[in-house]
């Protein structure tokens, strides 16, 4: 039997706990160290697992096999620059970093050290989800909704950092999107933004967006999919992943954000060419506040771990998130541009 993967985890902020309780469901990892730079956070770490205020030293002294990295988005690539550098696999809450300059250099340091960076997108692993996936097995899609619609001061909590667009990368777009984009692509494999608008608040937080993108190319059939407990159904091979699925070459596609929705929806609606309607309601049957998150965390470990063991270095969905993040805020900004030049 192999050793578990020895984990660190640095970031105890809001997400940090649906992390640490698939660290206890998941048996090949072990948390050996958590890190976060404010000491009264790190108070109430897990008993008996060594706490540190600076990710190198943990590195240094923990000498952990892997590294989950959920602290704040401006952290993301310094964190996970520092811990390829030593070696480390990372596990990195999405997004990878704040931009996709942020995000080259380190999957060219991950490609050279032949180290593994995995980006987690927890909503791959949603139970619903891969009911979904199972029930388009063979058909064709041409058109995907996904909406993602929540008031982000309930979910932020004392993680204040997601209202500030500096830190948080913009905004419901920056921080939301690259799920909602990583489910378009699981859906319709390569895509590409088309247009897009953005509302944002007096801070300059992007509060509201709508994002119409369109599919590239033509295949059928996919990869078997996570199912809600973890497992990959259909045996060893891997989790879903960018350019998994059936889909049709010029496939559309649009992504709903709000930051500022009464409650909570989130939904993916799916069209196939034989005139066919599929929804999956994304927190149905997981009852409570975040209730989805439990299993769709269990689902990102041993997606990581798999990852690891059998040495995956590149994963293209982190990039590829990224890269349709920045050309949102790309067309937005032209035709915020168009819309003030057409009222003068």
């Amino acid at each position: 039997m192999r050793p578990p993967l020895r984990v660190g985890l640095v970031g105890l902020g809001v997400i940090s706990r649906f992390y640490l309780a698939a660290l206890r469901t998941v048996p090949g990892l072990e948390l050996v160290a958590v890190c976060d730079r404010n000491p009264a956070v790190l108070a109430a770490r897990p008993a008996g697992v060594p706490g540190y205020t600076d990710h190198a030293r943990m590195l240094d002294e923990a000498a952990p096999d892997a590294v989950v990295v959920t602290a704040p988005n401006d952290a993301h690539a310094r964190i996970c620059a520092d811990a390829l550098g030593w070696g480390a696999a990372v596990c990195v809450e999405k997004p990878l970093a704040l931009d996709s300059a942020q995000a080259e250099p380190l999957t060219e340091l991950a490609r050279q050290r032949g180290t593994p960076l995995f980006t987690a997108f927890h909503r791959r692993y949603n139970s619903g989800v891969a009911r979904l996936r199972e029930d388009l097995a063979g058909r064709r899609v041409v058109e995907v909704t996904v909406r993602y619609l929540e008031r982000i001061e309930e979910h932020a909590g004392t993680d204040t950092w997601y209202l500030d667009p500096d830190r948080c990368g913009g905004g419901c777009v920056a921080d939301n999107g690259p799920n909602a984009f990583d489910l378009v692509e699981s859906l319709l494999g390569p895509v590409d933004v088309v247009a897009a608008r953005v509302d944002r608040d007096a801070a300059g937080t992007d509060r509201r967006a709508e994002v119409e993108l369109r599919a590239r190319g033509a295949r059928a059939g996919g990869r078997p999919p996570v199912t809600g407990d973890g497992r990959r159904g259909g045996g060893r091979g891997r989790g879903p992943t960018v350019g998994d699925g059936p889909w049709a070459g010029g496939a559309r596609a649009r992504v709903l954000l709000d930051w500022s929705h009464p409650g909570e929806r989130k939904d993916v609606e799916v069209r196939t060419d034989d005139g066919t309607d599929l929804r999956t309601d994304m927190l149905a049957g997981h009852p409570g506040f975040k209730g989805s998150l439990w299993h769709e965390y269990v689902g990102v470990l041993t997606e990581f771990e798999w990852r690891v063991r059998e040495g995956l270095v590149e994963d293209p969905g982190g990039p590829s998130a990224l890269k349709l993040v920045g050309d949102a805020y790309r067309l937005a900004a032209v035709e915020e541009r168009r819309t003030q030049e057409g009222a003068r």
